[in-house]
């Protein structure tokens, strides 16, 4: 079986493959103080939760946009499963060649993304996460990373601006009955998630507009992903599990024969 662990700014989200099959999927806050023992503890737990053999688990492969956490959670895997993770970085191999100005640049996130979209649905392909922030990312027919845009979140955007205005609430963020909203919350509520609703539809149409690529395919991802793909037609595809998907197919391409 097959560890995959997504490290992202909010939360780490794993998955256990058998085969191409997704046995079980878990999800923790990423801390950066946790100790490899913490780590190695809570995994192997919520591994055996699912009933799931964490004995069977023979490679892992891992992914992170937070740095300050992988020596912790790298000694955690050698300790807890015996095993030296593939970790996504710069030279591994993924199938996806990236032509932007720095590929360096471009987080392990984003390109597990691209890998994953691009293998399952061909190319063009505009790929969408909504995370802390909401990444679109150009995949061109023959598999290049071309371009890629990089907005505020919307829990992010939604934290700003309560942190920020004495007198707005925090707020649970979905969708609200209607636009015209009548009182404080459901006006916020609106903001968020119709204001998001637009900047992907502008987003999107403005990617395809400028690479000439109008039948691009777009997927995506991502938390909140799910309540604004269901509100706009310019999303073809969402699919929660794209990231572990890419994660696996990247190992696929990288482990020993």
């Amino acid at each position: 079986m097959l560890l995959v662990i997504d490290v992202g700014n909010t939360n780490i989200t794993l998955g256990v493959f058998e085969g191409e099959n997704l046995r079980g999927t878990f999800r923790m806050t990423t801390k950066m103080e946790r100790t490899s023992d913490e780590y190695g503890i809570t995994i192997k737990e919520m591994v055996e939760c699912q009933g799931i053999d964490s004995k069977k688990i023979k490679a892992v492969i891992v992914a992170s946009v937070v740095p300050a956490v992988m020596h912790s959670l790298g000694s955690a895997i050698i300790k807890y499963f015996g095993i030296k993770p593939i970790v996504v970085s710069a030279g591994i191999k993924t199938g996806i060649r990236i032509v932007t100005e720095n590929p360096r640049q471009v987080g392990s996130d984003r390109i597990v993304d691209a890998v994953g979209a691009y293998t399952l649905h061909g190319g063009p392909v505009i790929v969408l996460d909504f995370g802390t922030a909401t990444t679109y990312d150009l995949v061109g027919p023959d598999g290049t990373f071309e371009a890629g845009v990089t907005a505020p979140g919307i829990r992010t955007s939604g934290q700003a601006l309560w942190g920020q205005a004495a007198m707005l609430p925090s707020i649970e963020i979905v969708k609200p009955d209607s636009i015209l909203a009548k009182e404080t919350i459901s006006s916020m509520q609106a903001g968020l998630v119709y204001g998001q609703i637009g900047q992907t539809e502008y987003i999107v149409n403005k990617m395809k507009e400028e690479s000439g690529y109008t039948n691009a395919k777009v997927v995506a991802t991502g938390g909140l992903g799910k309540m604004i793909a269901a509100e706009t037609d310019v999303i073809d595809v969402y699919d929660s599990q794209l990231t572990l998907k890419g994660l696996r197919i990247i190992y696929e391409k990288n482990k020993r024969r």
